[in-house]
């Protein structure tokens, strides 16, 4: 099987806004039915993953402050690229939580790695 990143993306509206959170009965339902979707997809769940907080960007120029719409990840194994994407759809992340989409990529082996 191959390994996949998926990243809970938020709208691009709301970047660098302070999102408030959903109400208690919202987030008891989401919870719940996250919940419902790692037990049914236990068997190909490398890490449950979890909520991302700031970013922070390093490169030539050195370390800034940065927005992104990137929320959390979770990590799977799937047969193909189409079968890891269709583990998310109706996911909670957007059918009941504001988030916007699931975006998912394979994660490659390293070149001339182990």
């Amino acid at each position: 099987m191959k390994k996949f990143l998926a990243l809970y993306m938020g709208k691009a509206e709301n970047i660098g806004k302070d999102m408030p959170m959903p109400d208690e009965a919202t987030m008891a339902k989401g919870m719940s039915a996250w919940g419902k979707w790692q037990t049914d997809h236990q068997a190909v769940l490398v890490d449950g993953g979890g909520p991302l907080g700031r970013t922070k960007s390093t490169s030539k120029s050195g370390v800034a402050d940065m927005r992104n719409a990137v929320g959390g990840y979770t990590i799977v194994h799937a047969e193909s690229h189409e079968a890891a994407a269709k583990m998310f759809e109706n996911h909670p992340h957007f059918m009941i939580f504001p988030g916007d989409r699931v975006e998912t990529m394979e994660i490659l082996p390293i070149p001339g790695g182990n």
